[in-house]
């Protein structure tokens, strides 16, 4: 009994030190991998920009209202020029945040400037939060899938 417990001891650790083997892509697509701007590991960069609670609280319902649209169709115009990928409101929590935007854009710079072009940003309403973000480059295909999905 003590061998075969010391014996599959020893297969685990070997199989938990050994080099994870990943198998060749055969089903690598280089024509998409190029159209969606993948790099050899099927990734690259965008930035995350975190919406935050801003400055402007004392807003009439009306004016909310008008850079609430504002914002929504910021949103709509940014995707729609394959700018943003990714934009979604966050849950309660401590810290105030909001929402977020993924950019398909390699710098906080270029981000910066397409989040400056939201009206409830430009009021005040929310302030942000940008970083530079390294991820899938499948994350390009999510707006045509959500089409899709949507009623």
């Amino acid at each position: 009994m003590r061998q075969l417990l010391v014996a599959c001891c020893l297969a685990l650790t070997a199989c938990a030190t050994a080099p994870a083997q990943h198998p060749a892509p055969s089903d690598y697509d280089a024509a998409l991998a190029q159209r969606l701007g993948a790099d050899e590991r099927g990734m690259r960069p965008y930035v995350l920009v975190i919406l935050k609670t801003g400055p402007a609280t004392n807003l009439s319902d009306e004016e909310r209202t008008r850079l609430f649209n504002g914002h929504m169709a910021n949103i709509n115009r940014l995707a729609e020029a394959g700018r943003l990928v990714v934009a979604g409101p966050l849950g309660a929590n401590e810290r105030q945040y909001r929402g977020i935007f993924i950019f398909t854009v390699s710098t906080v710079e270029e981000a910066a400037a397409l989040v400056a072009s939201d009206p409830a940003v430009d009021a005040g309403v929310f302030a942000y939060e940008a970083y530079p973000w390294y991820g899938s480059a499948a994350l390009m295909e999510l707006p045509a899938i959500h089409e899709r999905l949507q009623r």
